[in-house]
């Protein structure tokens, strides 16, 4: 029949025999980057050659579908049911990663391969997300084997190839599929901790928003002697408008573009004592971002400004020239407590108002809306109760990620709550050379999801959707 704590000892020794770590290096192996054309073969045969075959072999019956946008990467879903009566829970990763920087990596290293040192996996995609949808789809195995090919609950799965170029087509796909994907709930993984040592359960994730923002006074650059102190330089007047949208220490002085109430107070509540930081170095400035909130309300609970890019002139070739213009790619990052759809006017307001009507504000659009399950739901108590089961000691739930997620796709589409439950943290070079995976991490998160898909088989999850 099975228990429980047979589910959790299968997960335990699937990781320890080295099984999940072989799988996951055959994952790596595969160049699934979207963000270099040339690698949209592997970005397709991720789907089809890694994930179709293991899907299948669970009992999953699995489609590939076109991305909505043809220049992205196709869209997996699969579905197991097992009893329409049964709760749903849809899941979700992603298949692409960034660009590998092969020529950047540490001697030694390889974006795809699977390296072990000590208690680090590195290899693109291990925590970003390959490693991340392979131990909740591993799990899901483990239960399976546990119940004798049982579940006790259905599931739909989402396995998309373009969310590092924003997730383009996923919002249109999810809206045309959306009876083939109805579920109760989204449980799935992405994003990292709030420490390495802390499980972590996120309500949502904060969007992203970007625009450029321009001084463009000429055709070309004139001589700085004969022109210098009395040519206006757009390098300088670019400061000057950075200054005003930003104070030395990080505060956002365009305050139309922040939360309305200030903190909500569940945001609030989930958040008090919340740690933060990567477990053994600290990237945060004491003084840096708004007064009066703590490190976990300023990047779970509040908006941030940063300034991606900017560039002025030839950096690496300067002449002697007062410039014709300059630019700069900025950022913000917005809870759900925001309206985006303010953010250009508002600042357009604020540039007029303090002085910088020769600034222009380009290419402004959201790239990832922000999204939000009240952190005191129902589903999200669920999950955390299962996990502090599981792994003997409590889960930290936060209101949203600090990153972006396209959960919004989603909720607006589905009307599900959200689960998230990262299995990285701050310091695992998601982006950059030498991506890696902490062992112990993903053990813990391989038993912990083995206990929550055997509690949802319990008949103890929280009342189905009605139709």
């Amino acid at each position: 029949m099975g228990s429980r704590d047979g589910a959790v000892m299968r997960a335990a020794g699937l990781f320890d025999s080295g099984t999940f770590r072989e799988r996951l290096a055959e994952l790596v192996a595969v160049p699934s980057t979207s963000q270099d054309a040339t690698f949209a073969p592997d970005v397709a045969r991720y789907l089809a050659a890694q994930m179709t075959p293991w899907l299948e072999r669970l009992g999953f019956t699995v489609a590939i579908h076109p991305n909505p946008e043809p220049a992205f990467g196709p869209i997996l879903v699969a579905e197991r049911i097992e009893d329409p009566a049964l709760p749903t829970v849809l899941t979700y990763g992603h298949g692409d990663t960034v660009r590998g920087l092969d020529e950047q990596w540490r001697e030694g290293l390889a974006p795809w391969r699977l390296t072990v040192e000590g208690d680090r996996w590195y290899g693109r995609g291990t925590a970003d997300n390959k490693g991340q949808h392979a131990i909740d789809l591993a799990a899901l195995e483990v239960v399976i084997a546990e119940r004798d090919g049982r579940l006790g609950f259905n599931v739909r799965m989402v396995i998309e190839t373009s969310e590092e170029c924003g997730s383009v087509g996923l919002h249109r796909f999810v809206g045309t599929h959306r009876d083939a994907l109805k579920a109760d709930v989204l449980i799935a993984s992405d994003g990292p901790r709030v420490r390495p040592d802390v499980p972590t359960i996120a309500a949502g994730s904060r969007g992203t928003y970007h625009f450029d923002l321009v001084c463009a006074l000429r055709p070309g650059g004139v001589h700085s002697g004969h022109w210098g102190g009395l040519a206006p330089d757009p390098a300088v007047i670019m400061a000057h408008a950075l200054a005003s949208i930003c104070d030395r220490h990080g505060r956002i002085l365009v305050r139309g573009w922040l939360p309305a109430g200030g903190v909500p107070a569940e945001v609030r509540a989930a958040l008090k004592d919340c740690p933060v930081g990567d477990g053994t170095t600290r990237a945060v400035g004491p003084e840096w971002g708004e007064p009066g909130l703590t490190d976990a309300e300023k990047i779970y609970g509040w908006n941030s400004f940063i300034v991606l890019a900017m560039i002025s002139g030839r950096p690496e070739n300067p002449v002697n020239a007062v410039a014709p213009d300059a630019r700069a790619h900025c950022q913000i990052r917005y809870t759900a407590d925001s309206d985006p759809a303010d953010f250009a006017p508002a600042l357009r307001r604020h540039l007029d108002e303090v002085g910088f009507p020769d600034v222009a504000i380009e290419n402004a659009g959201m790239r990832m809306a922000a999204s939000r399950t009240n952190p005191a739901s129902v589903w999200i108590r669920f999950a955390a109760e299962s996990f502090r089961r599981s792994l003997g000691r409590n889960v930290q739930v936060i209101p949203n990620m600090s990153g972006g997620l396209p959960g919004d796709a989603f909720v607006d589409h589905l009307d599900v709550p959200l689960v998230w439950i990262p299995h990285s943290y701050n310091g695992c070079s998601q982006h950059g050379p030498d991506e890696h995976m902490l062992a112990p991490m993903a053990r813990e998160a391989l038993i912990g999801f083995a206990g929550l898909w055997w509690d949802l088989g319990e008949g103890s999850a929280p009342p189905k959707k009605a139709d």
